[in-house]
């Protein structure tokens, strides 16, 4: 990679603390996981605008800790017309927070619970998706109005909605990814991809990074394991079966190659948010996953 005038931002998520949190309510406070995310080297974490806290308090809450707020995440049924209005307003709230934090950028993402024609949901269809599992045209054309409207909102505050796939919803695949891209504007729709989830539908990170880095704001770093990933499509897993038998990998432990990723990145001028992930570790506890993520990057230069 060549040098920079200055290091990218990295950021934890705190995604993989959610089944500690989930356990043990009272023992895991949002104070203990940043102040973990912060021993392990990381620049900031996703923030978003919060239902009973101004952000003053959140922005206070992340500077005691030594960390910025990182690109937050919308996620809602963008395909459905009737969801648009608090969507957008959503979007809003979230852009106007992070601009106040120093932020400029947004990830947006399908959400909630999509059964496509042919009676599959999306949580069944996880990683192996057929055309007839998708969106159809109308609900596409609906998706991608909403999600104009979103990033036009967005960006209106100075913060760019970078659109972000997801396995187990209906912009899974490249295919869907494109499909949707051809119907945006790319004035104002950027990307925020997520290696992992891409690997996952079966598809080139490398090359996704690479066609599309001009468009790239920030991306979600995240590796899973192959092999998991082939005997759960022989198998037809959902969502949960995938997770459960161990899907995901830290970065640098699985077989993305996330130099090249980052190369390609560099090339096209990228100076985001680089999100570490890791939805459900295999490692001893959260903060190791994070550790390890974050010692990985920094050996390739990060």
């Amino acid at each position: 990679m060549s040098e920079r005038r200055q290091p990218l931002p990295v950021g934890c998520g705190q995604i993989t603390w959610a089944p500690y949190r989930q356990a043990e309510p009272d023992a895991w406070s949002e104070d203990r996981i940043l102040a973990e995310i912060a021993a392990a080297g990381y620049d900031g974490a996703p923030a978003g605008a919060h239902a009973t806290r101004s952000s003053e308090e959140t922005i206070e809450l992340y500077q005691r800790h030594g960390l910025r707020p990182a690109p937050g995440y919308l996620g809602g049924s963008l395909w459905l017309a009737e969801e648009r209005d608090a969507l957008v307003e959503e979007g809003k709230r979230n852009a106007a927070f992070l601009r106040e934090a120093g932020c400029d950028a947004l990830y947006v993402a399908a959400g909630g619970s999509f059964t496509a024609a042919n009676g599959r949901s999306r949580r069944e269809a996880s990683g192996k998706v057929t055309p007839e599992d998708g969106l159809s045209d109308a609900e596409m054309a609906t998706f991608a109005e909403t999600l104009n409207a979103i990033a036009t909102a967005t960006l209106a505050e100075g913060v760019r909605s970078c659109f972000h796939n997801h396995v187990g919803t209906p912009i899974e695949t490249r295919a869907e990814f494109e499909r949707l891209l051809a119907l945006t504007d790319p004035a104002v729709v950027f990307l925020g991809p997520d290696t992992g989830h891409i690997a996952w539908a079966g598809d080139d990170p490398v090359a996704f990074c690479r066609d599309y880095a001009s468009r790239i704001k920030t991306v979600h770093l995240k590796d899973i394991n192959q092999e998991v990933a082939v005997r759960g499509r022989a198998a037809g897993w959902d969502y949960g079966e995938f997770s459960k038998e161990g899907i995901w990998e830290e970065p640098g432990r699985g077989q993305t190659d996330f130099p090249a990723i980052l190369a390609d990145l560099d090339a096209a001028g990228f100076d985001g948010w680089l999100i570490v992930e890791t939805d459900v570790t295999q490692l001893a506890s959260a903060a190791e996953s994070a550790r390890v993520s974050r010692e990985y990057l920094r050996s390739i230069g990060v």
